[in-house]
């Protein structure tokens, strides 16, 4: 039986999806990097997350992994559910675990969609980010780069991460921003100007690290940290990460008051 999550709706990429996404970074071994140790689990929390829970955005990247949860996400839910969102990264680079590099050079950029595309299985990135603005490209190349995709069809909608109130008003004078990732929690990383000029903009604000690495683990803190989160407006999607079948039953119980 699937829930539906009180936690309500929000428009993303123009899908209508739950409020509470599902980050899939910890569905790898240490570092982020390479296969999980228990591939089986890895699927089956996938799964649970669309299936028994109701969540109906996946959050990912080709820098998990590397390449890992995208192969992992495409095993374990393709064909992929008409009201499900499957968004991505590309822009960072991964020479060893825990180590990420901002490439933001065009045909580095576009091989990545098509490679994601491939992976994914799919004809079009519904939603795709740049995972860093990489400082030492032009922005206008980066982001132009994303433009000529959503031309050609291959993307869907372009989305930012890890982007300042500057960097965000210096791209939408040029191209529509469906969506802004950016690190927000109750604990170490409270404060963000980019909320409140997402909510202005009308763009949704998926905060990622919303338990601050595990740092707000416990159940009550759980509770506490998502709905902290979801009270700051309509426009927040948070997007916990967890390898775990019981953390990910916490933390669909932390936005339905406990009744699963």
């Amino acid at each position: 039986m699937t829930i539906m999550l009180p936690a309500g709706t929000i428009t993303i990429a123009g899908k209508t999806v739950s409020r509470l996404g599902f980050g899939t970074m910890r569905l790898t071994g240490p570092g982020i990097w390479d296969d999980p140790a228990d591939r089986a689990t890895a699927f089956s929390v996938l799964r649970q997350a669309v299936h028994t829970y109701g969540i109906t955005h996946i959050d990912t990247a080709d820098a998990y992994g590397p390449h890992t949860v995208e192969h992992l996400i495409h095993d374990a839910l393709h064909p992929y559910p008409e009201h499900v969102l499957i968004a991505t990264k590309v822009g960072l680079a991964r020479p060893a675990p825990d180590t990420w590099v901002p490439h933001g050079h065009p045909v580095y950029l576009r091989a990545c969609v098509e490679a994601s595309l491939r992976r994914l299985g799919m004809d079009r990135l519904e939603l795709c980010y740049l995972h860093r603005i990489d400082p030492q490209v032009p922005i206008a190349d980066q982001i132009g780069t994303f433009q000529a995709l959503k031309d050609e069809g291959k993307i869907g909608h372009i989305g930012l991460s890890k982007v300042t109130s500057e960097q965000i008003r210096t791209v939408t004078n040029d191209i529509t921003v469906a969506a802004v990732q950016n690190v927000l929690n109750m604990s170490s990383d409270r404060h963000d100007p980019v909320l409140e000029l997402c909510r202005d903009l009308s763009i949704p604000y998926v905060p990622y690290r919303p338990l601050d690495a595990g740092a707000l683990a416990r159940q009550g803190q759980i509770d506490a940290a998502l709905n902290w989160l979801l009270h700051l407006g309509n426009h927040v999607a948070p997007i916990p990460s967890t390898s775990s079948p019981e953390h990910l039953r916490q933390l669909a119980a932390a936005v339905t008051g406990g009744r699963l």
